[in-house]
């Protein structure tokens, strides 16, 4: 068994996975605190995990039957994330690795999010490459070929936001709470997609993506229909809300729908916090001939997902292990 640890922002994860992966415990705590500031505070987010870490471990082999004694590696986040939080979980799964003489397997969070498709769960069995992954979230959106367990190559990439992050300055726009894409598909489920017609980024090349003149197409609506009196944006904001979300839905999946033409493959996954919204699982839903969507708790960030990912990765030099260090930014993008 492993034992999965996830920090790299501000939900405090951790997961007791199989060797056959499947997932016998999967712990998630969100540190709501964060929506009072509308965004997530990366100081607070770290106090948070040194209180929870330690708890959210013990909760997590309690619910699989099992104590570190049952466990056979430690998996964690190395990067890229919010680098206080991530460092949080690395010196927790340090500690259990060297004081328990542990494997650890340091695990990047977006092969994390690919890897989630590995994984036994109300999806059916794992996928098995290759396969074209969408992998959208509040800090990363991309799509990806995957052709084995072990990386994915990356096809095309937002330009400037995440599809998550557009969701959440969009949500913060109409008055809605943070995180934003809950919030935007509870409302946008009475509008019409159709009020409202925001861009689509149609001048961006290949498989890339961009969402920030969608975020200040919806700034100056929201203004225009404030400035002409009345009741304003509040009264549209279901349609507000729904044509947003559809011009968000529209762009990713015309950007899967390419990635699948051009890569001739038939056979997509989704990952990502972004890949729990409903209409974007409905419309792409039929893009392939097998669509692969994980469970909800499996999109967001979770600890299983690294737990899948170290089933296809080496672990660390115990020599090395001490001076492992994390990493901010996606080493992918440099």
């Amino acid at each position: 068994m492993i034992l999965a640890l996830e920090t790299s922002c501000d939900d405090t994860c951790a997961a007791v996975v199989t060797r056959d992966a499947r997932v016998l415990a999967n712990v998630i705590s969100s540190q709501e605190v964060h929506d009072a500031y509308g965004g997530v505070v990366p100081e607070i987010a770290s106090r948070h995990h040194l209180e929870l870490m330690n708890l959210v471990v013990d909760d997590a082999l309690a619910r699989a039957g099992a104590t570190l004694d049952d466990i056979e590696a430690v998996a964690v986040t190395r990067g890229p994330g919010l680098t206080g939080a991530l460092l949080v979980g690395l010196a927790t799964a340090k500690a259990i690795a060297v004081a328990r003489g542990l494997p650890l397997i340091p695990v990047d969070h977006l092969q994390g999010h690919v890897a989630a498709n590995f994984l036994h769960g109300d999806a059916g069995p794992p996928l098995e490459p290759p396969f074209v992954c969408l992998v959208a979230s509040g800090g990363h959106s991309f799509v990806a070929r995957v052709d084995d367990h072990h990386s994915f190559t990356v096809l095309g990439r937002t330009l400037d936001d995440a599809a998550g992050e557009a969701l959440d300055k969009g949500a913060r726009l109409l008055g809605l709470p943070f995180p934003g894409g809950p919030h935007i598909e509870r409302v946008a489920a009475d509008g019409d997609p159709a009020a409202f017609a925001f861009p689509l980024a149609h001048g961006v090349p290949g498989l890339d993506m961009s969402f920030a003149g969608l975020k200040t197409s919806l700034l100056y609506t929201v203004r225009d229909l404030d400035a002409a009196g009345g009741a304003g944006a509040a009264a549209r904001t279901a349609d507000l809300a729904a044509s947003y979300q559809q011009a968000v839905v529209d762009q990713l999946a015309r950007r899967v729908e390419r990635a699948l033409e051009q890569t001739g493959l038939d056979r997509l996954a989704i990952g990502g916090g972004v890949a729990a919204n409903g209409p974007l699982r409905e419309r792409l839903g039929t893009c392939a001939s097998v669509v692969h969507v994980p469970a909800r708790a499996l999109c967001t960030d979770n600890a299983a997902m690294i737990g899948a990912a170290a089933l296809h990765q080496p672990s660390a030099d115990p020599a090395d292990v001490p001076a492992l260090d994390v990493y901010a930014t996606d080493r992918r993008a440099l």
